[in-house]
């Protein structure tokens, strides 16, 4: 192996250099940042820590709240009602607007009571539970929802992490080139064309890493939007995404469990009853009223009672058309349904296909393109060493540069793609 050569160095000086080049292009590429002493964040409890903390849940909890005080008052029947006032209060003569000289006039209180259907106050019941299914569905849903989110945020910050890393492997290397352009330059054996290219080169690296630092910074306020502090902890090793908790076959098996689907389920039910309560509406109700009449001096007081009865009796025109428009309500709903099963069906086949994509190609660069761009950069270096042109080694590092990053956000669109597909099904299922 060629090695850089100083005018004013000895064989011992060379051979120092040359230990220092081979070890800055041995790195190992899949090297980690050193913990910050906390214990790393995995991804399993990031996203438990999100179901925990998260104020969607305590709302859908309270939205269950109210959907079984619901429940409880659904079939209940209406208040009583108070009724008082006056009767036969004549209106001419002598005695007129008078409340004590006629002793057909008479001051009454009563109460009165309306019995809906017994049909209408079990579809009520009915709606009611049905409402309070969605809710409990709804939560549940939202809890794989922010299951995914989180995850989706740790899986950021772990690619986020993973290009910082791979790109300050070859911050050493690039200082070291630039040191030796300088004592080259001062021996006479280079240009002074050289050392500014090599600081060139060196102060791009320096770019990059600090674009790495900033997506770092705003992948962790992505997932302290889940879990607060927490997201400060250096994350863990990641899941291996090369492997789906559920298998992908199985996964277009269970099209109905998705999450996203679940909520069907619960709409049709709350549609199912509506239309129940449409069809009540044709089921007469009735009422009974009872209460004591108190007459003037000289005439008997009076108990009276009232019985009233509901004639739903032109239904074409009211009770019907609610049905029909329930009926309609819950055939829209059906067909909305299918085609959500078949935009769902769309998008994970197409997950599927781009999660094996990704990882064929996260093999091909583990395995060939990155060590082929680690070796054309040594090659360059060497051949630089021995006097050839620094332009090779400059343009083949940063070839380098682009691989590393590409490499690093492939993984982190690969962890997404396995992310997507990993928290599919409402059932939770550890990965």
């Amino acid at each position: 192996m060629f090695i850089p050569s100083f005018t004013i160095a000895s064989v011992r000086t060379r051979a120092a250099c040359a230990l220092a080049l081979a070890a800055c292009l041995g790195q190992d590429l899949t090297r980690a940042e050193p913990p910050s002493g906390a214990q790393p964040l995995s991804l399993k409890e990031a996203t438990a820590l999100a179901v925990q903390r998260s104020a969607l849940l305590t709302a859908g909890d309270a939205r269950i709240k109210a959907a079984i005080e619901e429940v409880g008052r659904a079939d209940q029947l209406p208040d009583p009602m108070l009724t008082f006032g006056v009767e036969s209060v004549p209106i001419s003569g002598s005695d007129a607007f008078s409340l004590s000289d006629d002793e057909m006039t008479m001051r009454s209180i009563g109460v009165s009571q309306a019995f809906p259907s017994r049909a209408k106050r079990n579809a009520r019941r009915d709606s009611a539970l049905a409402l309070q299914a969605q809710a409990d569905t709804d939560r549940a849903v939202s809890a794989v929802e922010i299951r995914r989110a989180s995850a989706s945020a740790w899986i950021a910050l772990w690619a986020a992490q993973r290009e910082h890393a791979l790109l300050l492997e070859l911050r050493s290397q690039a200082d070291l080139v630039a040191i030796t352009a300088k004592a080259r330059v001062r021996g006479g054996s280079a240009s002074v064309s050289d050392a500014l290219a090599a600081r060139a080169a060196e102060l791009e690296l320096d770019n990059r890493i600090d674009d790495a630092r900033a997506a770092i910074a705003q992948a962790r306020a992505g997932l302290a939007r889940w879990i607060s502090d927490d997201a400060r902890r250096e994350v863990g090793k990641q899941p291996d995404f090369t492997q789906l908790p559920v298998a992908a076959d199985e996964l277009l098996a269970r099209l109905d469990q998705h999450a996203a689907l679940r909520s069907w389920d619960s709409r049709e039910a709350v549609a199912v009853a509506s239309l129940g309560e449409a069809r009540a509406e044709r089921r007469p109700d009735w009422s009974i009223a009872a209460g004591v009449s108190r007459r003037n001096v000289g005439a008997a007081n009076v108990f009276w009672l009232e019985v009233g009865i509901g004639l739903p009796i032109f239904q074409a025109g009211r009770q019907q058309r609610g049905v029909h428009a329930r009926q309609a309500d819950l055939q829209a709903l059906h067909a909305a349904w299918e085609d959500a099963r078949l935009a769902q069906l769309e998008s994970v086949r197409g997950l599927i296909a781009r999660w094996a994509a990704q990882s064929r190609k996260v093999d091909r660069f583990a395995e060939t393109i990155l060590p082929l761009g680690r070796d054309r950069s040594a090659a360059a270096l060497a051949a630089w060493s021995a006097g050839a042109d620094l332009q090779a080694w400059i343009d083949a590092r940063a070839d380098e540069i682009r691989l590393r990053i590409e490499y690093a956000r492939l993984l982190g669109e690969w962890g997404q793609s396995w992310a997507g597909l990993a928290f599919l099904l409402l059932e939770e299922v550890q990965p």
